[in-house]
């Protein structure tokens, strides 16, 4: 790769404000330097903000895909200036070369490992950045999610690429153009029309699918703690239909209080202009999230959902509340609210005999501080598709089977929603009960969720340094109801010993906290007891990293998963334990 001259400073921070470089990031730090060092004016730094307000989230150097990382200028402040110049590198990158050699995106599809090469694709250009990869500052994990594929979507998401220093740097990775039968201009494939799901909206490409049909994807583990708030191409899709596709002009939700003859209508103008908006930032998390620990007691049914069936958007609607007193509901007449315990949603996505429905309590429905809305906002834009635009339910601290999608339909009632997802799934059960034994109106359906941790940063199986003593452990905490987190413990050495983690909360109550904390620490590692060898390799050592949370009712996490288990692979909320390698010193061999 061409090297530039010029030399430049590297200044290393963490996300939660520690000046101490951790082992972890050791390696990346080096790998900015280098990048620096080679590739251009700027500093690469890895790290954010405490407030977590000031960083961005994107990619450093060529950024090919997602870090989080500054770009400072000269006089070491946060920059995040674009210059792209007409007829620019940037601008003109990805352009055909009729010099170059051709290839096709199933040739590009057969090099995303450093054994075949791993190339990408961005417009009409093909680029083998397999030296890249290795120097890259946030990280190989980041990288590797455009491997074989085009970086265009990653892109798309994140803004900060959009320079001719980017556009530069990437040409000099240029090996060849998208051949021509794949190339942007070439026909799209014909949708089979009977296909029902033939209509559903594109999703961004590092998304992990979990299923296709219906689609259900969970953000990568790496991408997880980024920030608070998760971007809306990235947070986890959970449908249990093909997607509907609502013109929003013609929309109209249907309010209903039982014993009223009328029901009130209203469009999305009436939703917008009759109510007053109201913003909260909410975690929504599948029952099933993490349902894979469950699986290796013994095999659950459900989709095999790892750590990422969760994320958290800054929701923006009308108050439900005062949706149901402008269709007629008395909230004082106490009377009435004990009759009608019930609020039923509807959603717009069906199948030939029914739609998708839940019920949540009318308590949550109707309290003040139970911040329940009609929403129509995500992260401060329409809502997705996936999300379900034009209008959903967000029912904070609850499951996110009862906050459903596509809203159409809400009603007050004396009875608890009689719809397949309320009483025939979404319940938990004992660990003795098997599917030849379940009887589902035994048990009442999930509402609030448990307490949930997880460790996103490092990835399972992950090789460290060699010699680290200590790695940094990066994740998420939360739990249903409103309870926030007051601590997540750490232990790098399978829970003998543990480590308090520093705690980035939301802006919210402890008794009122729907959105998650974000955990990091320096967690250190017995490399020097004997009984840390790993038995498969005596040239490098195994540990067990776990994480536990507390919330603010002092409930904790289970420590293992067996006496949690339970047939449908739901509220896995045992330790979340990553195990990880080092390679022994050669010192000490």
């Amino acid at each position: 790769m061409r090297a530039v001259t010029s030399l430049v400073r590297h200044v290393a921070k963490s996300k939660f404000g520690v000046t101490k470089t951790s082992r972890v990031t050791q390696g990346a730090n080096r790998s900015g330097r280098n990048m620096a060092e080679k590739y251009g004016k700027r500093y690469y730094t890895s790290g954010a903000s405490a407030s977590g307000n000031a960083w961005l989230l994107g990619a450093a150097g060529a950024g090919l895909v997602i870090s989080s990382l500054y770009f400072l200028s000269d006089d070491d402040s946060a920059s995040a200036a674009v210059a792209v110049t007409p007829n620019g590198p940037f601008l003109t990158a990805g352009q055909v070369k009729p010099s170059l050699p051709n290839y096709t995106k199933a040739e590009v599809a057969n090099h995303k490992t450093p054994e075949t090469g791993i190339w990408v694709t961005y417009k009409n250009g093909v680029y083998d950045i397999t030296q890249f990869v290795q120097e890259h500052p946030g990280g190989q994990a980041r990288i590797m999610l455009a491997a074989g594929g085009s970086i265009e979507s990653f892109w798309a998401l994140y803004q900060q690429h959009v320079s001719d220093e980017v556009g530069t740097i990437l040409e000099q990775h240029r090996i060849g153009n998208v051949a021509e039968s794949d190339r942007v201009s070439a026909s799209a494939p014909q949708k089979d029309p009977n296909d029902p799901y033939n209509n559903d909206p594109e999703r961004h490409p590092a998304l992990l699918a979990r299923m296709m049909k219906p689609y259900n994807a969970e953000t990568p583990p790496v991408l997880l703690a980024e920030t608070i708030l998760t971007p809306n191409e990235l947070h986890y899709v959970r449908n249990h239909l093909p997607v509907p596709d609502v013109d929003a002009s013609k929309y109209v939700l249907e309010i209903a209080i039982e014993g009223r003859a009328e029901a009130l209508r209203l469009t999305m103008d009436d939703l917008k202009k009759n109510f007053p908006k109201y913003e909260v930032d909410v975690t929504i998390q599948c029952a099933g999230n993490r349902r894979t620990d469950l699986n290796k007691v013994k095999e659950v049914r459900g989709l095999a959902w790892d750590i990422g069936a969760i994320g958290t958007a800054r929701w923006g609607g009308a108050k439900l509340r005062d949706v149901l007193r402008a269709a007629g509901l008395d909230l004082s007449d106490e009377e009435i609210l004990q009759k009608l315990q019930h609020v039923h949603f509807e959603g717009l996505d069906r199948d030939f005999e029914k739609s998708y429905t839940a019920s949540i309590p009318m308590d949550k429905a109707s309290a003040i501080n139970g911040d329940c809305i009609i929403a129509y906002e995500m992260n401060g834009t329409d809502i997705p598709r996936d999300h379900g635009y034009p209008v959903r339910a967000i029912v904070p601290g609850t499951v996110g089977a009862r906050n459903v999608k596509w809203l159409h339909r809400v009603k007050a009632s004396s009875t608890e929603n009689e719809g397949h997802w309320q009483q025939n799934d979404y319940k938990g059960f004992s660990p003795n009960i098997d599917w030849g034994a379940v009887d589902y109106k035994t048990a009442p359906a999930i509402q609030d969720l448990p307490i949930q941790s997880a460790i996103t940063i490092p990835a399972a199986n992950a090789v460290l340094d060699e010699g680290s003593d200590e790695v940094n452990v990066r994740g998420y905490a939360w739990a249903g109801g409103g309870r926030g987190i007051v601590r997540v413990d750490l232990s790098g050495d399978g829970g003998k010993t543990w480590t308090t983690a520093q705690l980035q909360r939301p802006d919210q109550a402890l008794t009122r906290s729907w959105a998650w904390t974000l955990f990091s620490a320096d967690v250190p590692l017995p490399i020097n007891d004997p009984t840390s060898t790993d038995p498969a390799n005596p040239l490098q050592t195994k540990h067990e990293i776990i994480c536990k949370a507390v919330d603010s009712s002092y409930n904790s996490q289970p420590d293992t998963t067996a006496p949690i288990w339970n047939l449908r692979g739901v509220l896995s909320t045992s330790w979340h334990r990553v195990p990880v390698f080092v390679p022994k010193s050669t010192d000490s061999l």
